[in-house]
């Protein structure tokens, strides 16, 4: 509907946003490719500002639970064990007081939690310093160790900050690294230590979702362009699928896609904003699930605004997280002007349990779950293959 003077009205926008609602529907039931495929294609062909994301559920808003848009009647609230975390041992990770999270869970997917950005102002800081700048140090590997010398890879931070300081930074070796993992690598002969501050996070996390005693042992960061999509896959490689996989978002926005435990069930979409944290457990545990979509900020390319406020200049005594330069955010900020991080960290073993003899990996590699990571494929032909955490 448009307003006598030809301006278009609100109806006008919710009339839209229904039809596209309508649209996304009718495409994940028509015959032929696979329902969780198709929504997948249409989302990393989505047009942003337009009302193919008006069936995105965004836990960020106000009221998530009580919204009045589509997929809104799956959200619930998630309850939290606020006794389970001190509010002083959630500062030392840099989190608010759990008291003060929201946490949101979908209906019809037990055992998944969503918490928007529980972060205390500033202190993303931190851990999009780690992610770029520590994490991704020898001995850690990743997904570029087969194709370059120990040398090109030892230390990919100095040899991208200077790229990545001026605007030019678009062939930075950070681009095509998608999977680095710092982990046991699932076999006792694989073994490098995981970060203790990384475990402290983590392990905060899950306590407050109710998982106490889980042990941070393995993770996997994802460094994502604005073309950049990670595929449709399942988490196995895990020996224990009891214990929950914690997802952490920095940077530029994305949609997530959540199936079901086969491809022909339609996936519920979700906006994945700087500071949210996922956590699938349970059932949810080893569903489908991808991004097919990094989001370009729409105020053109700057940061997020929840990463426009400085770290803190004093911190807890007894803090995990640590002060960081002008100079190290100088490059951090002009890495995620463009870019999205994401990091996995799960437990892979129960208590019983001991790594295997050989790598899990080629015991248990079904071509079947591969997913695929496209990097920027306007100004690259690079393309890796995921198969799950120890690629």
């Amino acid at each position: 509907m448009e307003s006598a003077s030809g301006s278009k009205g609100p109806g006008s926008e919710m009339g839209k946003m229904a039809a596209a609602v309508g649209s996304v529907a009718t495409l994940a039931t028509e015959p032929g490719e696979d329902a969780f495929r198709k929504l997948f294609r249409f989302y990393r062909q989505s047009r942003p500002g337009t009302a193919d994301l008006g069936g995105v559920i965004d836990f960020s808003a106000a009221h998530a639970a009580r919204g009045s848009g589509p997929g809104a009647h799956k959200v619930v609230r998630s309850p939290l064990s606020v006794s389970s975390v001190s509010e002083h041992d959630a500062h030392r990770a840099g989190l608010q007081p759990v008291s003060k999270w929201r946490a949101y869970g979908l209906e019809g997917y037990p055992g998944f939690i969503f918490i928007p950005n529980p972060f205390l102002p500033g202190y993303q800081w931190h851990w999009v310093k780690q992610c770029l700048k520590l994490y991704s140090r020898k001995p850690n590997v990743c997904n570029l160790d087969k194709h370059m010398t120990k040398e090109e890879t030892q230390d990919l931070w100095e040899q991208s900050k200077e790229i990545l300081r001026s605007p030019m930074f678009l062939r930075s070796l950070f681009i095509f690294l998608i999977f680095p993992t710092f982990t046991k690598k699932y076999s006792a002969d694989h073994y490098t230590p995981f970060p203790s501050d990384l475990a402290f996070l983590s392990e905060q996390v899950a306590a407050a979702c109710g998982f106490q005693g889980f042990h941070a042992e393995a993770g996997i960061l994802n460094y994502y362009r604005l073309d950049s999509t990670l595929g449709i896959h399942v988490d196995r490689s895990e020996l224990d699928h009891s214990k929950p996989l914690l997802s952490f978002s920095f940077g530029q926005s994305a949609i997530f896609l959540l199936g079901g435990l086969k491809r022909d069930e339609a996936p519920t979409a979700m906006f994945m904003h700087s500071g949210d944290i996922m956590i699938m457990s349970g059932f949810s545990r080893l569903l489908n699930h991808a991004v097919p979509r990094v989001l370009p900020n729409p105020e053109g390319e700057r940061l997020p605004r929840c990463l426009e406020t400085p770290l803190p200049a004093v911190l807890p005594r007894d803090s995990v997280v640590e002060l960081c330069s002008m100079e190290d955010w100088q490059v951090c900020s002009s890495y995620l002007k463009t870019a999205r991080v994401n990091m996995t960290v799960r437990q892979v073993l129960a208590m019983d349990q001991n790594f295997p003899l050989e790598p899990v990996e080629e015991r248990k590699r079904d071509i079947t779950t591969q997913s695929f990571c496209h990097l920027d494929g306007q100004n690259s032909q690079v393309k890796r293959a995921k198969t799950n955490p120890d690629s």
